[in-house]
Order: structure tokens, then sequence, then C-alpha cells
């Protein structure tokens, strides 16, 4: 039955992938990845982080 990989098979996954791309490679398309996120995120508006930073809690309201 076909379902998602586990344990050593996750093992033998990211090896397969370590011998094709290399370990630099990795480290270069995993950046890439995360700043596509980013933009894509701040594409649609939805910065979580800054706009609870930004927003004063009930405790700040009341002083």
């Amino acid at each position: 039955m076909l379902g998602l990989p586990h344990g050593t098979e996750w093992i033998v996954i990211l090896l397969i992938v370590v011998l094709v791309f290399g370990p630099g490679r990795i480290g270069k398309v995993a950046g890439e990845i995360g700043k596509s996120i980013k933009s894509f995120r701040d594409g649609l508006g939805t910065k979580d982080d800054e706009e609870n930073a930004s927003t004063p809690s009930d405790a700040e309201k009341k002083n």
C-alpha cells in the first residue's frame, strides 16, 4: 500500500538527495525556497509577526 515514508525511508531519501545534489547545493536551494516563501507571504500582505508586534496588547490599551 502506498503512503507517506516513515523512519528509515526518510533517511534513504535524504541520502539519495545529498548524493545527487551535494551538501552545498542543498543549502542554496533551501535558502532560495525560504526567500520565495517570504516574498510570497509579503505579496499576500500577511505579515503575522509584524502585525502581532505592532498591535498593542489588552494590558497596554488599559494604561
